[in-house]
């Protein structure tokens, strides 16, 4: 009798297994972005939504470009392959463009200059993304690429690193001091985006049903965005208990609802093409982040900075996914060493803010 050699493998069912595409990944964190987009439209009204379409028009377009110039088609003329051309540039293709478009949008106000706009989304798609090759090849994060280089570029628009504008959206709640800002805004406007601000960071709520979907879709990995909040929620009760002890709760919700952290963690810090591959560096990359934004809110003269945390853990993602101490599993000694790099934190933190004079 004929016998064919098996090679089993063991796990969990279900046994058959759809693998998650690229592009059902960026249809999701379009369809998760919408509850965000739809109340910056409300909230903002007709300036949210042009800014949102032009942001929009020149990520697709420069991305669109980019694939007719290298891609190589047959044709007998410049007029048939550049027809070929575009036979292969489906819906599909553009999927990936407003994902960046739509979220470099949400990092703006809604008073930007339309020229501000289109200077950062060309730097962002060029410079942050198709420069590298596109999709999957780009170090940074072309969103938070772009919304940089324009507060830096335009100073005179910004007062801060990241949502923070003069004239253009007025003071945010970071920019007030605590506990002051409560004379102005409650626990509940910091929630609801009864607040100014740019246009993805003032509701949490929008955002935070938005992160939902992703997770429980798997179109993104928590991984990062929750160990980025671990931190820097235990660094920002570390500080509450030094600095305000007697606002304590109110002083870490505070910190967490206000500015674009939850909107980074939700979704920026999760993009995978900038972020790790291997449980563990994510896990790192995370921890990472969240404490960069704190170190910035707290010590630094910008009152906000989670681009430039996003950025600066976009070019340690080589680093954290090197083959010679990468590894995917999750083991004791990953576990022991993320603790105490995480207590480590908390402590020095702690003695930095003079808690040893408690």
């Amino acid at each position: 009798m004929y016998q064919q050699n098996m090679t089993f493998s063991k796990q969990t069912s279900p046994y058959i297994r759809k693998a998650t595409s690229t592009k059902r990944m960026m249809f999701d964190v379009l369809i998760a972005l919408t509850p965000v987009t739809f109340f910056s439209i409300y909230r903002f009204g007709l300036d949210a939504l042009t800014r949102i379409l032009l942001s929009l028009i020149v990520f697709v377009l420069v991305e669109m470009i980019y694939f007719l110039a290298v891609t190589k088609v047959e044709g007998f003329d410049f007029k048939d392959k550049l027809v070929n051309k575009f036979k292969k540039y489906s819906i599909n293709n553009f999927a990936a463009p407003a994902v960046s478009g739509l979220i470099y949008a949400m990092l703006l106000p809604d008073q930007i200059d339309f020229y501000v706009v289109i200077i950062g989304a060309l730097f962002g798609a060029f410079v942050g993304k198709m420069i590298f090759g596109g999709l999957g090849f780009n170090l940074f994060n072309p969103a938070a690429l772009g919304r940089i280089f324009i507060a830096i570029t335009f100073t005179g628009f910004f007062t801060g690193s990241y949502g923070l504008v003069d004239a253009a959206a007025g003071a945010t709640p970071l920019s007030t001091s605590f506990p002051q800002v409560f004379n102005s805004y409650s626990l509940l406007d910091l929630f609801s985006g009864n607040i100014p601000g740019s246009l993805g960071e003032v509701n949490s709520l929008a955002i935070l049903i938005g992160a939902l979907y992703l997770f429980i879709r798997k179109s993104a990995d928590f991984r990062p965005a929750l160990s980025a909040l671990l931190i820097f929620t235990a660094l920002s009760f570390v500080a509450g208990l030094v600095l305000y002890p007697q606002y304590l709760a109110q002083y870490v919700l505070y910190q967490v609802l206000s500015g674009g952290l939850l909107f980074g963690l939700a979704f920026m810090i999760t993009d995978p093409a900038t972020s790790p591959i291997t449980r563990p560096g994510r896990w790192i990359f995370g921890l990472i982040i969240g404490t960069v934004v704190f170190s910035i809110r707290q010590f630094g003269n910008l009152p906000e900075g989670v681009a430039f945390a996003i950025l600066l853990g976009n070019m340690l993602v080589p680093v954290l996914d090197y083959p010679v101490w990468a590894k995917n599993p999750i083991k004791l000694k990953f576990i022991l060493g993320y603790s105490v790099a995480f207590i480590a934190i908390l402590i020095v933190s702690f003695l930095v803010l003079g808690g040893y004079a408690i």
